[in-house]
């Protein structure tokens, strides 16, 4: 019974959960942050390609 107690009484593990906790929270925003980029710039890259696609090439298109 004495083992169950000490047991309960520590608090070795409860850094380990706000470090998981904290781990969670900073990777969850930066997804929240970035996905909205990632998506702005692809549909900018799609736009300068399509530019750059229509672009005369070669001698006499100046």
């Amino acid at each position: 019974m004495e083992r169950i107690a000490n047991f309960l009484r520590r608090e070795d593990g409860a850094i380990t959960v706000d470090w998981v906790v904290l781990s969670a929270a900073i990777i969850g925003l930066g997804m929240v942050v970035l996905i909205p980029i990632a998506y702005s710039t692809e549909s900018s890259t799609q736009q300068i390609a399509d530019g750059i696609e229509n672009q005369p090439v070669g001698y006499g298109n100046n």
